[in-house]
């Protein structure tokens, strides 16, 4: 299992990309530069009236099949 510590803050007007067909993964880069592929279906629940912003873990199990996403600030 690893586990990944992300801090974002995304503007609304981008977050509305996450809505859009087609635009089902994002790129994020963890705390120690490790880049981490997200289904966007991850992130739509924290996506607010400002847009997305935060403190996020991310925890995969050994097949990296996501177990948890979480804000954790």
């Amino acid at each position: 299992m690893q586990t990944f510590y992300f801090s974002l803050s995304v503007k609304y007007d981008y977050c509305e990309r996450f809505y859009e067909p087609g635009f089902n993964t994002v790129v994020m880069t963890d705390d120690n530069g490790k880049r981490v592929q997200l289904p966007v279906l991850n992130l739509r629940p924290f996506v607010g009236p400002t847009g997305l912003h935060g403190r996020f873990r991310l925890t995969v199990g050994d097949n990296n099949k996501i177990k948890e996403f979480v804000k954790v600030n």
